[in-house]
C-alpha cells in the first residue's frame, strides 16, 4: 500500500454540461457518452492503484461508473483553481497524507503512471509531482503537503496554465518531479488521437460507437482530423 491519496476531479456526464467542445461534430448526448467512458476508464485505472485512499471530487450526482472504493466529496468554489484548491484541502484535512490529483480527461493514463506519481511523495523524495498537458495545462498535480494557496489564483484553461502552476511550485521552493506530457480530450481531434493511444479502452470503444451512429452531425470526425 502506498501511503498517499488519489483524487479525481470530475463532472457527472450529463448531456450539455460536459465536453461541450466536442459539439460539433458530436451531439450533446454523444459528447456525454464519450465523457462517461473517459471517466469510467480513469476511475477504473485509479481503483487499481494501491493508494491508501481514493477520492472523487464530483460536480453532479454519482452514477454506475463510480467504483465502490472511491469516497465522494462535492466540488466547492467558483473557478477551477478554487475548486481544485478546496478539494485538495478537504482531502488532506480528512487524512494527512500526500495527494495526487488528476482529471477525467486522460483515459489513456495507466496505473503505472499514477503509482510513479504517488511514490516519490509518499517516500519524501519529492514535494510535488507535475504532469504537463499538450494544450499548455496540466493533467496531474501531486503535493506531499497540500496547501490550497499553491493552486488558488492560478489562471486555469489557458495555454500558460502549466507554466504558471510550475512557477507557483518553484516559488514555494518545492522539489518537483515531472511526469510525461499527455493529451487531454477537449475536442474531436484530441478524441481521435487519445483513442489511438488506448485502443482497448472504454473511451476508444465509445468513440467507435458514436462515429458509427447515423445521427452524428456534420462535419464527420474524419473531416475534423484530416
Amino acid at each position: 500500500m502506498i501511503p498517499a491519496q488519489l483524487l479525481v476531479m470530475a463532472k457527472s456526464p450529463v448531456p450539455g454540461r460536459v465536453k461541450t467542445r466536442l459539439t460539433p461534430p458530436f451531439s450533446p448526448q454523444q459528447a456525454a457518452r464519450l465523457a462517461e467512458a473517459a471517466l469510467a476508464d480513469t476511475l477504473a485505472t485509479g481503483a487499481r492503484v494501491p493508494a491508501t485512499r481514493h477520492v472523487i471530487a464530483l460536480d453532479g450526482a454519482p452514477g454506475p461508473w463510480l467504483p465502490g472504493s472511491f469516497d465522494v466529496i462535492g466540488q466547492h468554489g467558483g473557478g477551477l483553481d478554487e475548486r481544485i484548491a478546496t478539494a485538495l484541502g478537504a482531502v488532506h484535512a480528512r487524512l494527512a497524507a500526500p495527494v495526487v490529483l488528476i482529471g477525467m480527461d486522460t483515459p489513456q493514463v495507466t496505473a503505472g503512471m499514477l503509482e510513479a506519481a504517488l511514490r516519490p511523495l509518499a517516500d519524501g523524495t519529492a514535494d510535488a509531482v507535475f504532469g504537463p498537458a499538450e494544450d499548455g495545462g496540466f493533467w496531474l498535480l501531486g503535493l506531499r503537503r497540500p496547501d490550497p494557496a499553491l493552486v488558488r489564483g492560478v489562471p486555469m484553461s489557458t495555454t500558460r496554465t502549466g507554466d504558471l502552476q510550475l512557477t507557483r511550485l518553484a516559488g514555494a521552493r518545492l522539489r518537483v518531479r515531472r511526469m510525461p506530457c499527455l493529451r487531454d480530450v477537449d475536442d474531436a481531434t484530441d478524441a481521435a488521437l487519445v483513442a489511438g493511444q488506448a485502443p482497448g479502452s472504454r473511451f476508444a470503444t465509445a468513440l467507435r460507437a458514436v462515429r458509427a451512429d447515423p445521427a452524428l452531425a456534420e462535419p464527420t470526425l474524419a473531416e475534423v482530423v484530416r
